[in-house]
């Protein structure tokens, strides 16, 4: 996108246009709910979430606190705070989902099992996680971002960015490295 365009885009969400409103959300809903998605692994919750996100660039767009210079970067911060609150809640209330074969767990076919064992030790070891490493993890894998890519929307050094990636997969290498030799 050239400058003139995304400075036009931030000037026209200053004036509440609502044609560059539908734009914007056309354009970033979808990266914004595959990274909320990659976070929260609920595609209805990541679903609640990527449309707040845009009801909050409204609210603020109206108060005069929208971006000022990156929709992009502005919008993922956002479902980032989000994301952050939603498993700060989660957290001090848990939920486990129900499946189909509640009843006879045997139903289900060994392989089915040990998958649902590995993601839920990913999902688990994931948990362990700062929130700045799961932030670096689903933008670089989950969205496919560069390093510098990611260290703009974080607002890091590329380096920075390059040893939270390390140490989070690091990280997840030991937590799911201990669920599978217990």
């Amino acid at each position: 996108m050239t400058v003139s365009l995304e400075q036009r885009e931030l000037d026209g969400l200053r004036d509440l246009d609502p044609q560059v409103i539908s734009a914007a959300y056309d354009r970033y809903f979808s990266d914004v709910y595959r990274y909320v998605r990659y976070r929260v692994g609920d595609e209805t919750a990541a679903e609640d979430i990527a449309s707040d996100v845009f009801v909050r660039l409204l609210e603020a767009s109206q108060h005069g606190r929208g971006p000022q210079t990156n929709l992009k970067s502005w919008l993922l911060g956002t479902a980032s705070h989000i994301v952050t609150d939603h498993m700060r809640r989660a957290y001090r209330r848990p939920t486990e989902s129900l499946t189909e074969n509640v009843l006879d767990p045997l139903a289900v076919p060994v392989d089915e099992l040990e998958r649902r064992e590995r993601e839920r030790s990913v999902r688990d070891a994931m948990k362990q996680l700062t929130p700045e490493q799961q932030n670096v993890l689903a933008l670089r894998f989950g969205e496919g971002y560069s390093l510098e890519e990611t260290a703009a929307v974080l607002n890091k050094k590329v380096n920075a960015v390059k040893a939270l990636q390390f140490r989070a997969l690091a990280s997840l290498q030991r937590g799911v490295g201990e669920v599978a030799y217990e």
